[in-house]
Protein backbone atom coordinates (compact mmCIF):
# COMPACT_ATOMS: atom_id res chain seq x y z
CA UNK A 1 0.00 0.00 0.00
CA UNK A 2 1.06 3.60 -0.66
CA UNK A 3 -0.65 6.16 1.64
CA UNK A 4 0.01 9.96 1.73
CA UNK A 5 -0.45 12.37 4.51
CA UNK A 6 -0.76 16.09 4.36
CA UNK A 7 1.89 17.10 6.99
CA UNK A 8 1.80 20.89 6.33
CA UNK A 9 1.09 21.44 9.89
CA UNK A 10 5.02 19.87 11.18
CA UNK A 11 7.07 23.24 11.68
CA UNK A 12 4.16 26.11 11.81
CA UNK A 13 3.59 25.84 15.38
CA UNK A 14 -0.50 24.96 14.74
CA UNK A 15 -0.42 23.71 17.89
CA UNK A 16 -2.77 20.46 18.47
CA UNK A 17 -2.92 19.79 14.22
CA UNK A 18 0.46 19.52 14.51
CA UNK A 19 1.10 17.33 17.79
CA UNK A 20 -1.46 14.99 15.88
CA UNK A 21 0.15 14.88 12.64
CA UNK A 22 4.01 15.02 13.93
CA UNK A 23 3.14 11.54 16.41
CA UNK A 24 1.06 9.55 13.78
CA UNK A 25 3.60 9.85 11.38
CA UNK A 26 6.24 8.49 13.79
CA UNK A 27 3.92 5.98 14.93
CA UNK A 28 3.57 4.96 11.24
CA UNK A 29 7.30 4.44 10.73
CA UNK A 30 7.56 1.55 13.87
CA UNK A 31 3.83 0.02 12.99
CA UNK A 32 3.88 -0.73 8.99
CA UNK A 33 7.17 -1.13 7.46
CA UNK A 34 5.37 -2.83 4.76
CA UNK A 35 4.05 0.12 3.27
CA UNK A 36 5.17 3.02 1.39
CA UNK A 37 4.61 6.70 2.56
CA UNK A 38 4.55 10.13 1.59
CA UNK A 39 4.53 13.15 3.46
CA UNK A 40 3.69 16.37 1.90
CA UNK A 41 5.24 19.57 3.80
CA UNK A 42 5.27 23.22 3.73
CA UNK A 43 8.31 24.23 6.46
CA UNK A 44 11.77 22.97 5.38
CA UNK A 45 12.29 22.51 9.39
CA UNK A 46 9.34 19.80 9.16
CA UNK A 47 11.48 17.50 7.09
CA UNK A 48 13.76 17.16 11.24
CA UNK A 49 10.53 15.48 12.27
CA UNK A 50 8.83 13.35 9.82
CA UNK A 51 10.42 9.64 9.44
CA UNK A 52 13.62 9.41 7.08
CA UNK A 53 11.90 6.07 5.53
CA UNK A 54 9.00 8.57 4.45
CA UNK A 55 9.49 10.30 0.70
CA UNK A 56 8.88 13.92 1.05
CA UNK A 57 7.65 16.52 -0.89
CA UNK A 58 7.31 20.22 -0.87
CA UNK A 59 3.69 22.10 -0.67
CA UNK A 60 3.11 25.82 -0.50
CA UNK A 61 2.81 27.43 2.80
CA UNK A 62 -0.16 29.27 1.22
CA UNK A 63 -3.54 27.65 1.62
CA UNK A 64 -5.12 28.93 -1.96
CA UNK A 65 -1.81 27.46 -3.64
CA UNK A 66 -1.66 24.22 -1.35
CA UNK A 67 -5.09 23.56 -1.97
CA UNK A 68 -6.01 24.70 -5.43
CA UNK A 69 -2.77 23.49 -7.06
CA UNK A 70 0.27 21.99 -5.28
CA UNK A 71 -1.07 18.63 -3.33
CA UNK A 72 -3.16 17.92 -6.42
CA UNK A 73 -0.49 17.77 -8.91
CA UNK A 74 1.96 15.51 -6.69
CA UNK A 75 -1.24 13.15 -6.03
CA UNK A 76 -1.46 12.73 -9.39
CA UNK A 77 2.07 11.75 -9.80
CA UNK A 78 2.81 10.08 -6.84
CA UNK A 79 -0.40 7.89 -7.13
CA UNK A 80 -0.74 7.02 -3.35
CA UNK A 81 -3.96 4.68 -2.41
CA UNK A 82 -5.39 7.47 -0.13
CA UNK A 83 -4.31 10.64 1.39
CA UNK A 84 -5.13 11.66 4.75
CA UNK A 85 -5.89 15.47 5.41
CA UNK A 86 -7.43 17.28 8.62
CA UNK A 87 -10.51 19.45 7.89
CA UNK A 88 -9.51 20.18 4.40
CA UNK A 89 -8.72 18.04 0.90
CA UNK A 90 -6.97 19.29 -2.16
CA UNK A 91 -9.90 20.82 -5.06
CA UNK A 92 -9.34 17.64 -7.68
CA UNK A 93 -8.41 15.23 -5.46
CA UNK A 94 -6.91 12.38 -7.89
CA UNK A 95 -7.58 10.02 -4.68
CA UNK A 96 -9.57 8.69 -2.02
CA UNK A 97 -9.91 10.98 0.84
CA UNK A 98 -9.49 10.24 5.02
CA UNK A 99 -9.90 13.90 6.90
CA UNK A 100 -9.56 14.05 10.49
CA UNK A 101 -11.88 16.54 11.88
CA UNK A 102 -11.34 17.50 15.18
CA UNK A 103 -14.19 19.44 16.19
CA UNK A 104 -17.23 21.33 14.49
CA UNK A 105 -16.59 24.54 16.73
CA UNK A 106 -16.42 26.74 13.29
CA UNK A 107 -19.75 25.65 13.04
CA UNK A 108 -21.22 26.11 16.78
CA UNK A 109 -19.46 28.73 18.08
CA UNK A 110 -18.26 30.87 14.73
CA UNK A 111 -17.61 33.60 17.39
CA UNK A 112 -15.03 32.44 18.43
CA UNK A 113 -12.66 32.68 14.64
CA UNK A 114 -12.56 35.83 12.38
CA UNK A 115 -15.19 36.27 10.16
CA UNK A 116 -13.27 35.09 7.67
CA UNK A 117 -11.93 32.20 8.47
CA UNK A 118 -15.27 31.03 10.00
CA UNK A 119 -16.68 31.16 6.73
CA UNK A 120 -13.85 29.45 5.11
CA UNK A 121 -13.93 26.71 7.57
CA UNK A 122 -17.28 26.50 6.51
CA UNK A 123 -17.17 26.00 3.17
CA UNK A 124 -14.04 23.99 2.81
CA UNK A 125 -14.84 21.30 5.42
CA UNK A 126 -18.31 20.61 4.67
CA UNK A 127 -16.76 20.01 0.68
CA UNK A 128 -14.24 17.84 2.21
CA UNK A 129 -16.30 16.15 4.94
CA UNK A 130 -19.19 15.07 1.77
CA UNK A 131 -15.79 13.91 -0.37
CA UNK A 132 -14.19 11.82 1.63
CA UNK A 133 -14.73 7.82 2.35
CA UNK A 134 -14.12 8.29 5.78
CA UNK A 135 -14.24 11.12 8.73
CA UNK A 136 -11.81 10.28 11.52
CA UNK A 137 -12.64 12.65 15.19
CA UNK A 138 -10.91 12.11 18.47
CA UNK A 139 -13.79 12.18 20.85
CA UNK A 140 -17.54 10.58 20.79
CA UNK A 141 -19.16 14.55 21.80
CA UNK A 142 -17.19 15.10 18.01
CA UNK A 143 -18.94 12.30 16.39
CA UNK A 144 -22.26 13.59 17.47
CA UNK A 145 -21.58 16.89 16.09
CA UNK A 146 -19.97 15.91 13.09
CA UNK A 147 -22.91 13.04 12.23
CA UNK A 148 -25.95 15.97 13.39
CA UNK A 149 -24.37 19.22 11.21
CA UNK A 150 -23.62 17.43 7.41
CA UNK A 151 -26.49 14.47 7.72
CA UNK A 152 -23.20 11.69 7.94
CA UNK A 153 -24.48 8.00 8.09
CA UNK A 154 -22.67 7.09 11.70
CA UNK A 155 -21.01 4.55 10.06
CA UNK A 156 -18.75 6.98 7.71
CA UNK A 157 -17.66 8.75 11.11
CA UNK A 158 -14.64 6.44 13.52
CA UNK A 159 -13.97 7.86 16.34
CA UNK A 160 -9.98 7.59 17.11
CA UNK A 161 -8.51 9.31 20.28
CA UNK A 162 -5.68 11.89 20.28
CA UNK A 163 -2.56 10.63 23.10
CA UNK A 164 0.01 12.07 24.92
CA UNK A 165 3.67 11.74 23.48
CA UNK A 166 6.25 10.06 25.71
CA UNK A 167 8.09 12.79 25.83
CA UNK A 168 5.73 14.11 28.30
CA UNK A 169 6.61 12.74 31.76
CA UNK A 170 7.30 13.60 35.73
CA UNK A 171 10.81 14.80 35.63
CA UNK A 172 13.04 16.28 38.80
CA UNK A 173 10.74 19.27 40.32
CA UNK A 174 13.23 20.74 41.21
CA UNK A 175 15.40 20.84 38.29
CA UNK A 176 12.29 22.02 36.10
CA UNK A 177 11.47 25.01 38.68
CA UNK A 178 15.06 25.68 38.41
CA UNK A 179 15.33 26.25 34.62
CA UNK A 180 11.77 27.97 34.72
CA UNK A 181 13.09 30.56 36.79
CA UNK A 182 15.86 31.22 34.78
CA UNK A 183 14.15 31.23 31.82
CA UNK A 184 11.00 32.75 32.71
CA UNK A 185 11.40 34.65 35.32
CA UNK A 186 8.46 32.65 37.66
CA UNK A 187 10.09 32.54 40.91
CA UNK A 188 6.59 31.82 42.84
CA UNK A 189 4.59 28.44 42.71
CA UNK A 190 1.73 28.62 39.97
CA UNK A 191 -1.74 28.01 38.14
CA UNK A 192 -0.16 27.05 34.67
CA UNK A 193 -2.62 27.04 31.77
CA UNK A 194 -1.73 25.72 28.49
CA UNK A 195 -3.42 26.84 24.72
CA UNK A 196 -2.90 29.65 22.32
CA UNK A 197 -5.19 33.01 23.28
CA UNK A 198 -8.38 32.79 21.65
CA UNK A 199 -11.67 33.51 23.12
CA UNK A 200 -12.70 29.54 23.01
CA UNK A 201 -9.75 29.10 25.84
CA UNK A 202 -11.29 31.31 28.38
CA UNK A 203 -8.05 33.07 29.35
CA UNK A 204 -10.15 36.20 30.20
CA UNK A 205 -12.05 34.36 32.86
CA UNK A 206 -9.90 32.18 34.29
CA UNK A 207 -8.05 35.72 35.04
CA UNK A 208 -11.18 36.62 36.41
CA UNK A 209 -11.28 33.78 38.63
CA UNK A 210 -7.84 34.24 39.82
CA UNK A 211 -8.46 37.38 40.91
CA UNK A 212 -11.38 36.34 43.08
CA UNK A 213 -9.52 33.70 44.17
CA UNK A 214 -6.18 35.34 45.27
CA UNK A 215 -8.27 38.47 46.76
CA UNK A 216 -10.52 36.10 48.97
CA UNK A 217 -7.99 33.47 50.14
CA UNK A 218 -5.03 35.38 52.05
CA UNK A 219 -2.71 32.19 52.22
CA UNK A 220 -2.55 31.76 48.48
CA UNK A 221 0.64 32.98 46.71
CA UNK A 222 0.73 31.63 43.29
CA UNK A 223 1.09 33.08 40.29
CA UNK A 224 -0.80 32.41 37.04
CA UNK A 225 0.76 31.46 33.71
CA UNK A 226 0.01 31.37 30.14
CA UNK A 227 1.55 29.28 27.87
CA UNK A 228 0.60 29.48 24.22
CA UNK A 229 0.84 31.44 21.29
CA UNK A 230 -1.01 34.93 20.98
CA UNK A 231 -3.75 35.27 18.32
CA UNK A 232 -6.03 38.03 16.99
CA UNK A 233 -7.48 37.91 20.61
CA UNK A 234 -4.17 38.17 21.98
CA UNK A 235 -4.62 41.86 23.20
CA UNK A 236 -7.42 41.08 24.68
CA UNK A 237 -6.55 38.55 26.88
CA UNK A 238 -3.46 40.65 28.18
CA UNK A 239 -5.91 43.33 28.67
CA UNK A 240 -7.93 41.58 31.14
CA UNK A 241 -4.36 40.82 32.97
CA UNK A 242 -3.40 44.70 33.07
CA UNK A 243 -7.33 45.55 34.31
CA UNK A 244 -7.08 42.95 36.91
CA UNK A 245 -4.32 44.66 39.51
CA UNK A 246 -2.54 41.65 39.38
CA UNK A 247 -0.34 41.91 35.96
CA UNK A 248 2.86 41.13 38.23
CA UNK A 249 1.23 37.78 39.09
CA UNK A 250 0.03 36.88 35.87
CA UNK A 251 2.74 35.43 32.79
CA UNK A 252 2.56 35.40 29.32
CA UNK A 253 5.36 32.46 28.04
CA UNK A 254 4.11 32.08 24.00
CA UNK A 255 4.73 29.05 22.29
CA UNK A 256 7.34 27.17 23.75
CA UNK A 257 8.84 24.15 22.35
CA UNK A 258 8.12 20.82 23.76
CA UNK A 259 11.15 20.64 26.16
CA UNK A 260 10.29 24.04 27.53
CA UNK A 261 6.81 22.92 28.16
CA UNK A 262 7.40 19.76 30.01
CA UNK A 263 9.79 22.09 32.51
CA UNK A 264 6.66 24.16 32.66
CA UNK A 265 4.07 21.17 33.71
CA UNK A 266 6.75 19.99 35.92
CA UNK A 267 7.35 22.78 37.75
CA UNK A 268 3.22 24.10 37.99
CA UNK A 269 1.61 23.38 41.28
CA UNK A 270 -1.50 22.43 39.47
CA UNK A 271 -3.34 22.73 35.93
CA UNK A 272 -5.96 24.50 34.76
CA UNK A 273 -8.14 24.40 31.36
CA UNK A 274 -11.05 26.67 31.37
CA UNK A 275 -11.70 26.34 27.54
CA UNK A 276 -15.51 26.54 26.64
CA UNK A 277 -15.04 24.06 23.95
CA UNK A 278 -12.41 21.40 22.79
CA UNK A 279 -12.61 18.01 20.70
CA UNK A 280 -10.23 16.73 22.45
CA UNK A 281 -8.38 19.01 25.28
CA UNK A 282 -4.79 17.70 24.70
CA UNK A 283 -3.13 19.59 27.40
CA UNK A 284 -5.35 18.05 30.15
CA UNK A 285 -3.62 14.50 29.09
CA UNK A 286 -0.43 16.04 28.77
CA UNK A 287 -0.60 17.79 32.37
CA UNK A 288 -1.92 14.80 33.54
CA UNK A 289 1.39 12.00 32.07
CA UNK A 290 3.51 14.93 33.98
CA UNK A 291 1.79 14.04 37.20
CA UNK A 292 -0.06 17.27 37.73
CA UNK A 293 -3.35 17.38 39.43
CA UNK A 294 -5.93 19.04 37.05
CA UNK A 295 -8.96 21.31 36.74
CA UNK A 296 -10.93 21.58 33.76
CA UNK A 297 -14.04 22.24 32.60
CA UNK A 298 -16.82 19.51 32.42
CA UNK A 299 -18.04 20.81 28.48
CA UNK A 300 -17.65 19.10 25.26
CA UNK A 301 -15.18 16.31 24.98
CA UNK A 302 -13.24 17.35 27.58
CA UNK A 303 -15.30 15.23 30.14
CA UNK A 304 -14.43 11.98 27.95
CA UNK A 305 -10.56 13.21 28.26
CA UNK A 306 -10.55 13.88 32.26
CA UNK A 307 -13.30 11.44 32.93
CA UNK A 308 -12.92 11.32 37.01
CA UNK A 309 -9.20 12.43 36.81
CA UNK A 310 -9.88 15.82 37.02
CA UNK A 311 -11.99 18.61 39.66
CA UNK A 312 -14.53 19.72 37.24
CA UNK A 313 -16.26 22.84 36.53
CA UNK A 314 -18.69 24.93 34.88
CA UNK A 315 -16.48 27.30 32.35
CA UNK A 316 -19.04 29.89 32.65
CA UNK A 317 -19.36 29.63 36.32
CA UNK A 318 -16.51 31.76 38.45
CA UNK A 319 -17.32 30.49 41.41
CA UNK A 320 -17.13 27.20 40.64
CA UNK A 321 -13.50 27.63 38.51
CA UNK A 322 -12.51 29.53 42.10
CA UNK A 323 -13.28 26.49 44.23
CA UNK A 324 -11.74 23.97 42.03
CA UNK A 325 -8.45 25.68 41.51
CA UNK A 326 -8.42 26.50 45.27
CA UNK A 327 -9.39 22.58 47.00
CA UNK A 328 -6.22 21.69 44.91
CA UNK A 329 -4.18 24.01 45.80
CA UNK A 330 -4.51 24.36 49.91
CA UNK A 331 -5.59 20.21 50.27
CA UNK A 332 -2.51 18.81 49.69
CA UNK A 333 -3.39 15.10 50.28
CA UNK A 334 -6.36 15.72 47.23
CA UNK A 335 -3.71 17.19 45.00
CA UNK A 336 -1.59 14.50 45.73
CA UNK A 337 -4.36 11.94 44.84
CA UNK A 338 -5.34 13.60 41.81
CA UNK A 339 -1.90 13.49 40.63
CA UNK A 340 -1.36 9.45 40.97
CA UNK A 341 -4.99 9.67 39.38
CA UNK A 342 -3.68 11.85 36.31
CA UNK A 343 -0.87 9.90 35.82
CA UNK A 344 -2.82 6.57 35.53
CA UNK A 345 -5.29 8.39 33.41
CA UNK A 346 -3.00 9.60 31.02
CA UNK A 347 -0.92 5.94 30.48
CA UNK A 348 -4.61 5.01 29.23
CA UNK A 349 -4.26 7.19 25.52
CA UNK A 350 -1.62 6.07 23.66
CA UNK A 351 -0.19 7.44 20.30
CA UNK A 352 1.04 4.05 19.22
CA UNK A 353 -2.70 2.88 19.71
CA UNK A 354 -4.08 5.77 17.73
CA UNK A 355 -1.55 4.89 15.08
CA UNK A 356 -2.69 1.66 14.79
CA UNK A 357 -6.75 2.30 14.24
CA UNK A 358 -5.68 5.52 12.38
CA UNK A 359 -3.91 2.83 9.67
CA UNK A 360 -6.46 0.06 9.60
CA UNK A 361 -8.58 2.99 8.22
CA UNK A 362 -6.62 3.27 5.77
CA UNK A 363 -6.28 -0.24 4.92
CA UNK A 364 -10.31 -0.14 4.62
CA UNK A 365 -10.49 2.66 2.53
CA UNK A 366 -7.65 1.36 0.37
CA UNK A 367 -8.66 -2.33 -0.42
CA UNK A 368 -12.24 -0.95 -0.50
CA UNK A 369 -11.21 1.70 -3.75
CA UNK A 370 -9.03 -1.24 -5.44
CA UNK A 371 -12.85 -3.25 -5.37
CA UNK A 372 -14.07 -0.64 -6.43
CA UNK A 373 -11.58 0.03 -9.47
CA UNK A 374 -11.33 -3.77 -10.13
CA UNK A 375 -15.68 -4.50 -10.14
CA UNK A 376 -15.25 -0.92 -12.96
CA UNK A 377 -12.88 -2.52 -14.99
CA UNK A 378 -14.02 -6.26 -14.85
CA UNK A 379 -15.14 -7.40 -18.88
CA UNK A 380 -18.88 -7.61 -20.02
CA UNK A 381 -19.55 -11.33 -20.47
CA UNK A 382 -20.79 -12.02 -24.00
CA UNK A 383 -24.06 -13.15 -24.33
Amino acid sequence: MHFAVDAHAIGRRLTGNEVYVRNLLDQYAALDRDSRFTAYYSEPSACDHIPSCFEKRRVAINPFVRLGLDLARHLRRDAPDLIHVQYNAPLGCPVPVVVTVHDVSYLEHPEYFTRSRAWQLRQTVARTVRRAALVLTPSEFSRQRIERAYGLDSSRIRVVPNAVSSVFRPIQRDQALGRVRRRNGIYSPFVLCVGDLQPRKNQVGLIEAFREMVQSTSQISHDLVFCGKSTWHGEQVREAARASGLSGRIHFTGFVSDEELIDLYNAADIFVFPSFYEGFGLPILEAMACGRAVACSSTSAMTEVANATALLFDPYNRSQMVRAMRDLILDPELRTRMERLSLQRAASFTWQAAAQKTLEVYYEVAEQSRRVAATAVLPVAPR
